[in-house]
């Protein structure tokens, strides 16, 4: 009988492997104080979509207004597409691919990209940070969750993990 090698120990489970997808996406955005990435999957583990924060396309982003205070018209409020937003508009299949999906984001969605989560049909959040958890429009969102069955959790992880991209041969 011929043995059997033992696998790896340490590899990532889905939800780091996502969430690590997520946060490489987010290396993308160019705003200068918040970068954030979001993967949908399949209930199948499938990668369906990605996006990052950012300008819209056809903005230039060396013209768009990054600040964060200021006139309302010259911050970055206005204008910047948040990732999850972006994922969901990125995505080039059908729509009940969508059906049943998740969504791994570094922060708990805002309100808006809520209602977008709801509609395109994802079923599960999966989250780094809640740290905006206080302020109205994040409050709305959990509502809005909870009252059309989308779960959402924090994602758990049990040691910090780094992980190092060498892209140079």
């Amino acid at each position: 009988m011929t043995k059997i090698a033992k696998h790896r120990k340490d590899y990532l489970s889905w939800d780091e492997y996502f969430m690590g997808i997520a946060k490489l996406s987010a290396l993308r955005s160019k705003d200068p104080s918040t970068q954030v990435g979001a993967c949908i999957v399949s209930s199948d583990n499938r990668i369906l979509s990605i996006g990052y924060n950012g300008a819209p396309n056809g903005f230039d982003d060396s013209e768009f207004p990054w600040d964060r205070e200021g006139d309302a018209l010259e911050t970055k409020y206005f204008y910047v597409c948040h990732a999850e937003l972006n994922a969901i508009l990125n995505f080039r299949g059908h729509k009940r691919d969508f059906e049943n999906a998740k969504i791994y984001i570094a922060l708990f969605p805002c309100n808006e990209c809520a209602k977008a989560i709801i509609q395109c049909g994802i079923k599960e959040v999966i989250y780094l940070s809640d740290k905006y958890k206080d302020q109205n429009n994040f409050i709305a969102s959990k509502r809005l969750f909870d009252k059309c069955n989308v779960k959402y959790r924090e994602l758990e992880i049990e040691s910090k993990k780094s992980i190092v991209i060498e892209l140079k041969n």
